[in-house]
């Protein structure tokens, strides 16, 4: 739980799960991720739409727009406006976006709840943002070590089938294709999950008003980072490069995210958040 509402939890739940099946479709097109993202996304309005109810139903001795009211309807609108972008313009890039915009909002919107009697102190809630950040980059790491993993098997089996070089761990090899696939596809799962991580790392600067660690050394590599992997997305989904330079890309890209990963001890960032 990262709130004491458990409907907010849903939503955030959800949303970042919709986000991850919309990068899916827009890195690679696949309509039954799209299906997917689309279905959670209105899942994501429904609730927002339930809870906004429910908060004008219970605190209607409060003003209605205060900075938590405006900031979730606009998050609120932002999803609709995504849907309806959607729906009738299928601008995938557009969406995406968008819609990570508005999952940034409710993670900032946190701690701007001026009526919830339960809601968790400050200190509690910068601590479950903070378990939220690590939770997502672990993920994200794990799922970039599955995608080298595979660019190296793909290197080496390329190797021994040019070479003619057989063998029993050779043939146990599952074949280039279905490596370059899934290799691809933890990909895909890896990147907007540590995009996620990092608005999440962002927003939790901005709510302890540390505003000098957005520019420390780690933000802006993790941004480098991601940008390389958007760089193997293009090539990949271009088509003009061989399996094998495109596996070789993909190790250059875990290998520049295992350095992100050594520059910790290094970060005013991570020494501030104590990770």
């Amino acid at each position: 739980m990262i709130t004491s509402n458990w409907i907010y939890d849903a939503i955030i739940y959800t949303y970042a799960l919709s986000l991850l099946f919309y990068f899916s479709d827009f890195v690679d097109i696949n309509r039954r991720a799209k299906r997917m993202g689309t279905g959670l996304l209105i899942f994501v309005w429904v609730l927002q739409t339930i809870f906004l109810i429910i908060r004008m139903i219970n605190h209607r001795e409060v003003p209605i727009f205060t900075t938590f009211e405006f900031m979730f309807l606009f998050s609120w609108i932002l999803v609709t406006a995504s849907l309806v972008i959607s729906r009738f313009f299928h601008i995938e890039f557009i969406v995406f976006f968008v819609n990570l915009i508005g999952f940034a909002l409710l993670i900032v919107n946190m701690l701007n709840d001026p009526t919830s009697s339960t809601a968790l102190v400050e200190w509690e809630m910068m601590g479950n943002i903070l378990s939220l950040h690590i939770f997502l980059a672990a993920c994200g790491f794990a799922a970039l070590t599955v995608s080298g993993i595979y660019a190296g098997m793909y290197i080496f089996l390329h190797h021994r089938l040019k070479s003619r070089k057989w063998s029993d761990a050779v043939r146990r090899l599952p074949s280039l294709e279905r490596m370059q696939r899934s290799s691809l596809t933890a990909s895909v799962i890896g990147v907007p999950l540590f995009l996620l991580s990092l608005s999440v790392a962002v927003v939790s600067v901005m709510l302890g008003e540390r505003h000098e660690l957005l520019l420390d050394i780690k933000v802006w590599f993790t941004i480098f980072s991601l940008g390389l992997y958007s760089f193997y997305f293009y090539k990949r989904h271009r088509g003009k490069m061989t399996g094998l330079h495109i596996a070789l890309l993909n190790l250059i890209c875990y290998a520049t995210m295992l350095l992100n990963y050594a520059l910790n001890s290094l970060s005013g960032f991570h020494r501030w958040m104590g990770v």
